[in-house]
């Protein structure tokens, strides 16, 4: 009796596995290949979409960055500049006091309103 079971078994494990090589026929065959193709066109399809968003994020981040950059380039520069043109009135400043009067004040007034202007430029240069 087992060993009508047995063979019972191998029967059926044979048959079902003979089974599962069974050539499928061409109009099955040839929509699954369609299928297969739709598939893969439209995976393609979304990983190029989502490369092209990825592409543009990516040059939107770099452009920021060298915004950034520029704008830290040009603060640095104009306050440099102020730096600079602070040490020259300090010069100026101190030169006007070898003269008297009058001429000690529009000495005096004309390097305070160059360092001013300097300032000012400075100023606009960092706010643009």
């Amino acid at each position: 009796m087992k060993y009508a079971i047995l063979c019972a078994l191998l029967v059926s494990a044979s048959m079902g596995i003979s089974a599962c090589n069974k050539a499928e026929s061409p109009d099955k065959v040839q929509a699954d290949v369609a299928k297969a193709t739709t598939e893969a066109a439209e995976n393609n399809a979304k990983a190029d979409d989502a490369r092209k968003q990825a592409e543009a994020k990516a040059a939107e981040d770099l452009a920021k960055e060298k915004a950034d950059a520029a704008d830290k380039s040009v603060a640095a520069v104009a306050d440099a500049a102020v730096t600079e043109t602070e040490g020259a009135t300090k010069v100026a400043l101190a030169k006007c006091e070898a003269l008297q009067g009058d001429a000690q004040k529009q000495c005096k007034d004309a390097a305070n309103a160059h360092l001013q202007t300097v300032k000012d430029r400075a100023k606009a240069a960092k706010s643009q």
